[in-house]
């Protein structure tokens, strides 16, 4: 399969798929489980996004290195309660400090 060949039909998968969204009747969105599931859906995608990007490198190898501690760090102050622009500098800190003391 060529790389034009795989594009096109990436493309009309994604096509067909938001043409399908728009010819679900709405009275089956409506319902207090699909509500919860969409509510839910980009909760989910932020965590699995975080966890590729904290605890893989590339090849797929599971590392612990300065991300990973700076993503505990940002836990932490996030179950602190604390505002989102010092929960990135914490994590961001973490991860400069830990990578400037050779922890890489």
């Amino acid at each position: 399969m060529s790389l034009w060949t795989a594009l096109l039909l990436a493309a009309g998968i994604a096509f067909a798929l938001k043409l399908a969204g728009h010819l679900v009747p709405t009275h089956l969105l409506d319902g207090p489980r699909v509500r919860r599931v969409t509510a839910a859906l980009p909760v989910a995608l932020l965590a699995a996004l975080v966890a590729t990007q904290a605890f893989t490198v590339t090849g797929g190898a599971f590392v612990l290195d300065a991300r990973a501690a700076a993503v505990g760090v940002a836990v932490v102050a996030l179950a602190l309660r604390a505002p989102f622009i010092v929960v990135v500098v914490l994590g961001a800190a973490t991860a400069a400090l830990l990578r400037a003391m050779g922890w890489g």
